[in-house]
C-alpha cells in the first residue's frame, strides 16, 4: 500500500482555520487585579475605611460582585467568614453578629472602587480583611488583603502636617515683612538729600576793632557744621545791616547780623 503525502498548503489552511475557531469561538477570560493597603490603623471607637480597588478589562456590568471576609488575628486563613456582600447596588451583611450594622458600602464599582466603612471599630476587630471582586467574564483573581489594627489615640502616628504648614507660612510672612521693610529703608535713603556745610557770622572788617582795642567777637565761635545726628537744615544766608549813616571809611560801622533768607529742604 502506497502512502500519499499531504499537501503543505492544505495543512497551512487547516491550521489557520483552527486558530480562528479558537479565537472567535472561545470567550477568553482574564484575571482581575485587586489592590489594598497592607496595614490600616484605626482609633478605637471611630469609623475606619478599608480600601480596595481593582482593574478589569471588561466593562463593569450588573453581574459584578464584591465580597469582604474577615479572619480574626491569630487564626488560620481557613477560619475566614464573610461579613459583607455587594451586587447590583444592593449590599448584604454577613451572619457574624460582631459586625451587625457596622459594615457599610463606601465604594463605587464604576470607579473600580470596592471599599467599605467599619463603624465604631473595636479591639476584637483586629485581623485580616480580604476583598474579592468578580466582573464576568473576569471571574478569576487573588483577593486583596488588609491587616487591621485597632489602637488607642496615643498609639496613632502623629500628623505633623499642620505644624509644617504653620511653620512654612510663618517663614514666608517673615520674609515678606523683611523685604517690605528693606525696600522702605532703601527708598527713604534714596529720596533723602543730606546737606553738609558750615555757617559763620564774622565781623564786616577784620581790621576794625572795638573801643578798647578788642577784636569784635563773632556771634558764633568759628564755624559750626551740621551733624548727622540732628535734623538736616538747608543753608542760611546772612546779611549785615549798617546803622551808622556815614560814608567815612575810617569810622567804625555798627554792624549786626541779620538773617536775610532761610532756605530749607522741603
Amino acid at each position: 500500500m502506497e502512502l500519499r503525502r499531504t499537501n503543505p498548503a492544505c495543512n497551512c489552511v487547516l491550521l489557520c482555520g483552527i486558530t480562528l475557531c479558537l479565537i472567535f469561538g472561545i470567550n477568553l477570560t482574564f484575571a482581575i487585579e485587586l489592590y489594598a493597603p497592607a496595614e490600616v490603623l484605626v482609633e478605637n471607637g471611630t469609623t475606619g475605611i478599608l480600601k480596595c480597588s481593582f482593574k478589569s478589562r471588561e466593562v463593569i456590568s450588573s453581574a459584578a460582585t464584591v465580597t469582604w471576609s474577615f479572619c480574626p488575628a491569630g487564626s488560620d486563613a481557613g477560619s475566614a467568614v464573610s461579613i459583607f456582600y455587594y451586587t447590583s447596588a444592593n449590599h448584604y451583611p454577613g451572619s457574624v453578629a460582631q459586625f451587625k450594622d457596622r459594615v457599610k458600602w463606601a465604594g463605587d464599582l464604576n470607579k473600580k472602587d470596592a471599599s467599605i466603612h467599619l463603624i465604631e471599630a473595636q479591639f476584637n476587630d483586629n485581623g485580616t480583611y480580604s476583598c474579592a471582586v468578580i466582573n464576568p467574564p473576569d471571574i478569576s483573581g487573588t483577593a486583596a488583603q488588609t491587616q487591621l489594627k485597632v489602637v488607642i489615640k496615643e498609639s496613632l502616628p502623629q500628623d505633623n502636617t499642620a505644624v509644617i504648614v504653620v511653620a512654612v507660612c510663618g517663614a514666608v510672612i517673615g520674609l515678606i515683612l523683611i523685604s517690605v521693610v528693606t525696600c522702605l529703608i532703601i527708598k527713604r535713603h534714596q529720596t533723602t538729600h543730606e546737606y553738609e556745610g558750615c555757617t559763620s557770622v564774622e565781623s564786616v572788617s577784620s581790621h576794625a576793632t572795638r573801643p578798647g582795642g578788642k577784636k569784635p567777637e563773632s556771634s558764633l565761635d568759628g564755624s559750626r557744621c551740621s551733624s548727622h545726628s540732628t535734623p538736616v537744615q538747608g543753608p542760611v544766608i546772612y546779611a549785615q545791616l549798617d546803622h551808622s549813616g556815614t560814608k567815612n571809611p575810617n569810622s567804625f560801622h555798627k554792624m549786626e547780623p541779620v538773617v536775610y533768607a532761610d532756605i530749607r529742604k522741603n
